[in-house]
């Protein structure tokens, strides 16, 4: 069986075209999956950024607190001491005035 040049040279066209097209197709999966794990890789990265920034931001807002926190203990306790030293006061006055009481009681009067 004789193929004459023509034939066989469209024959060898369509296989080389075949061929490129089949190269081009496999190129092209390859850089996509490059492609994909580009993008993956990127927003994994991205999300371990945003996290880190978010951590920062938490970790920021918890100092703030604490030191507010501690600041409003301490003027509790100051609150609290000025509270009984004003308990202590009054605990004098309301005894010092029974005396005054009796004392004038003692002495022929009446207590107002």
């Amino acid at each position: 069986m004789h193929v004459d040049a023509a034939t066989l040279g469209a024959v060898g066209v369509i296989v080389v075209g075949l061929a490129t097209a089949t190269g081009a197709w496999i190129g092209k999966r390859g850089e996509n999956r490059v492609t994909q794990s580009g993008t993956v890789l990127g927003g994994y990265s991205t999300l371990v950024d945003n996290l880190q920034e978010e951590r920062d931001r938490v970790q920021q807002k918890l100092a703030e607190n604490e030191s507010a926190l501690s600041a409003a203990r301490a003027e509790l306790a100051g609150e609290q001491a000025g509270k009984r030293a004003l308990l202590a006061q009054i605990t004098e006055l309301t005894t010092e005035n029974a005396r005054l009481h009796a004392r004038i009681a003692e002495l022929g009067g009446t207590p107002s």
